[in-house]
């Protein structure tokens, strides 16, 4: 049960995260230069994607359990980690922030700056930055919906309505405010999703390496709790060493 509600919350805040900036390419370039085309790129790249991860799905499900928790364990690590490391310097001080807002307003003076869309053919541009953005971003999605549906029994329809409820939500707010979710506090997700994905990554490595858990599925908790530990104080350290303030309850969205 532990690691059903670990899997899905997981997927939902990565899989939410992503769509979030695929949606601010598409709309950066539907607003500026026209829906059709744009929606046309977008559509296309789903189709891509939902092809990759039926051609990807079945071929995994032959390999055994254990080795394909050693291996998915793995790469959940390197990937949750180079989220976390990015998430504890934007924390620290050492990287900027993500502004989606700031996205927005690139993408959209890059489509202005492309030349005039056509009214009646295809508009190249605008087809091809939203096939880009769409299926940059959505091959993570892909990932996590395979690899966790690789490691776990019932992981994939786990984690595909994971992914499936973030779509619901990111598109209905898109398509409700036409404008970049920059109210979402994206930088305090992405610390979690790193937190979640190196937490997995650790647990199912240690369980394709023959590691009995204390707990069983409660080791997750351990783990995510340990790795908080860890990552507040980096922070703590690096903020320290930039001589600025600790980050208070209230300024918590930023971090």
């Amino acid at each position: 049960m532990t690691r059903s509600v670990f899997l899905f919350l997981t997927a939902f805040l990565a899989c939410g995260v992503e769509m979030v900036e695929a949606l601010t390419i598409v709309l950066a370039v539907g607003v500026t230069r026209g829906w059709r085309s744009a929606l046309i790129g977008a559509g296309a790249a789903t189709l891509a994607l939902a092809a990759l991860i039926g051609a990807l799905g079945p071929a995994i499900s032959s390999v055994p359990i254990d080795t394909l928790r050693l291996i998915v364990g793995g790469l959940l690590l390197v990937f949750g980690l180079q989220w976390l490391r990015k998430a504890i310097l934007r924390a620290g001080g050492y990287k900027p922030l993500h502004d989606e807002a700031a996205a927005f307003e690139k993408e959209r003076a890059e489509a202005g700056d492309a030349g005039p869309a056509g009214a009646s053919t295809l508009d190249w541009y605008s087809f091809t930055v939203a096939f880009k953005g769409v299926f940059l971003e959505g091959l993570e999605v892909a990932f996590i919906v395979i690899t966790f549906g690789a490691a776990q029994h019932n992981g994939v329809a786990t984690a595909a309505a994971a992914a499936a409820a973030a779509f619901v939500i990111v598109l209905g707010a898109g398509v409700v405010v036409r404008a970049p979710l920059s109210r979402v506090p994206e930088n305090t997700l992405k610390f979690a999703v790193g937190l979640l994905l190196t937490t997995f990554g650790t647990f199912w490595s240690g369980e394709g390496a023959g590691v009995s858990w204390p707990g069983e599925d409660g080791a997750l908790l351990g783990i995510l709790g340990l790795l908080v530990i860890i990552s507040i104080s980096a922070v703590r350290l690096l903020r320290h060493e930039r001589g600025l303030p600790r980050l208070s309850p209230a300024r918590s969205g930023e971090a």
